[in-house]
C-alpha cells in the first residue's frame, strides 16, 4: 500500500492534535501559538517558490506539505481556543472560490480578462462590505497591509495603474530611478541623516519594483534567483581559496574580487 493510500488529512489532522495534547504531546508544540508559528508559515511558503524555481518537484511535494501542516497547526489552535476548526477553513475559502468566480459556477460573463480584475475586485469590495468594514472609496483600499513590502509596492502600483497613474512604459521609470539614486548620493555626500537616507533608499526601492511590474518581471522571484546567484558565486569564491590554500577572510578586497571574477567566468563557461 502506498503512502498516499495509507495517510489521509483525517490523519494528519489527529497527528496534530496529538503533538498539541498537553499531556501526551510534544512540549515544542504545545508550547506554540498563533505569533510563534507565524515567521515559520511565511518560511514555509517561501520555500514553496523556491522549490518551484528550481523545478524540484520531489521537493515541492515535500515542501507544499509543510506549508500544508502550517494550515493545520494554525486551524489546531484555533479550534483549542473556541475559534473555529480545519473544516471551517475549507468551508470559507470554498465558498469564497465559488462567490468569487460567478463566471465558473454561475452565469456571470465577461468581455475580457480586465473586466474579469474588476469585476473581482468588486466582489471583494462587497464582501469587506458584509462585514462592516468601513468603506474606503480609494483605488487602493483592500492592499493588505500584512504582504511582503515589495509585494505591497507592487500591488499599490497596479492599484493606481487602474485610475491612470502610471508611467507609460519603462524609459520614465529609468530615467525616475537615476534621478532617485542620484538623490542617495546626494544625501550620502552632504547629510547622512537616518530618516532622509531610509527615506531616499525606500524611494529607490520602490521605483525598482515599479521597474519590474513595467518590465513584466516578478520582483520577487527576481531578488531570489539574484541571492542564488550570488550565493552559488560566493560559494564558488570560498572553494577556489580554499583549494589554493588560503582562506578568502585573508586576502584583501582585490583578491576577493579577482576570485569573484573567476567564479563568474567559471559560471558562464558552463553556460
Amino acid at each position: 500500500m502506498s503512502d498516499t493510500a495509507r495517510h489521509s488529512l483525517d490523519d494528519l489532522l489527529a497527528i496534530m492534535a496529538r503533538l498539541r495534547d498537553p499531556q501526551n504531546g510534544c512540549p515544542w508544540d504545545v508550547q506554540q501559538n498563533f505569533a510563534t508559528i507565524a515567521p515559520y508559515t511565511i518560511e514555509e511558503a517561501y520555500e514553496v517558490a523556491d522549490a518551484i524555481d528550481r523545478q524540484d518537484w520531489p521537493e515541492l511535494r515535500d515542501e507544499l506539505g509543510d506549508l500544508l501542516l502550517q494550515v493545520v497547526f494554525h486551524s489546531q489552535m484555533a479550534s483549542e481556543a473556541g475559534l473555529f476548526g480545519f473544516a471551517d477553513v475549507a468551508h470559507a475559502i470554498s465558498d469564497k472560490m465559488l462567490r468569487r468566480h460567478p463566471h465558473v459556477f454561475g452565469e456571470e460573463r465577461y468581455e475580457d480578462l480586465d473586466a474579469q480584475k474588476q469585476a473581482w475586485e468588486d466582489i471583494k469590495a462587497a464582501e469587506r462590505a458584509s462585514r462592516g468594514e468601513q468603506h474606503d472609496a480609494s483605488a487602493l483600499a483592500g492592499v493588505s497591509r500584512g504582504l511582503p513590502e515589495w509585494t505591497r509596492a507592487v500591488k499599490l502600483q497596479e492599484r493606481a495603474a487602474r485610475v491612470g497613474f502610471d508611467w507609460p512604459d519603462e524609459q520614465p521609470v529609468l530615467d525616475k530611478l537615476l534621478e532617485e539614486v542620484g538623490e542617495v548620493r546626494a544625501e550620502l555626500a552632504n547629510g547622512r541623516d537616518p530618516q532622509r537616507l531610509q527615506d531616499e533608499i525606500g524611494d529607490v526601492l520602490f521605483v525598482v519594483a515599479n521597474l519590474a511590474r513595467h518590465a513584466g518581471v516578478d520582483f520577487s522571484q527576481a531578488l531570489r534567483h539574484a541571492n542564488a546567484k550570488f550565493e552559488r558565486r560566493f560559494r564558488h569564491m570560498e572553494q577556489l581559496a580554499q583549494d589554493e590554500g588560503r582562506p578568502l577572510a585573508e586576502r584583501d578586497l582585490g583578491a576577493q574580487e579577482a576570485l569573484w571574477q573567476r567564479a563568474k567566468q567559471a559560471e558562464r563557461g558552463q553556460g
